[in-house]
């Protein structure tokens, strides 16, 4: 899937990041480089790093953190079937985010309150923001 072999085969982060279709836009994808959402062995990353084949990345995306590595590289942003041959999730990463994704959902269950709040409920509610505020 390489696309440009006169670069020895590496491609911007955030380029690959959103020809992927990690993130919908590369502007996206350069703002969560940029504050870290990306990283490599442990290490912040700059949206300029060349990505090569066989890097390991650390992408976190709203509640969710894959372990991901690099298995091909693009600059082109293509249908999904061809994107999802770019890169390949480990094992435990596929594990830990089903396990956390069960746990958030169960604790969802969990907290939901058994009837609507009656009047004197949304009232202690009320006062309560007023102390915050």
């Amino acid at each position: 899937m390489t696309q440009d072999s006169s670069k020895d085969n590496a491609v911007r982060l955030d380029k690959w990041l959103w020809a992927a279709r990690l993130y919908k836009t590369r502007a996206i994808a350069k703002q969560a480089v940029e504050s870290g959402k990306v990283q490599s062995a442990g290490q912040k990353l700059k949206p300029g790093r060349e990505v090569t084949e066989g890097m390991e990345l650390t992408v976190r995306q709203g509640w969710d953190e894959r372990t991901i590595l690099v298995t091909g590289l693009s600059e082109q942003r293509r249908g999904a079937p061809e994107a999802a041959l770019l890169y390949r999730e480990t094992e435990e990463s596929i594990a830990r985010r089903e396990e956390l994704g069960e746990q958030r959902r169960l604790h969802a269950l969990l907290q939901q309150p058994a009837n609507r709040p009656d009047k004197k409920d949304r009232r202690l509610r009320q006062q309560l923001k007023q102390r915050t505020e």
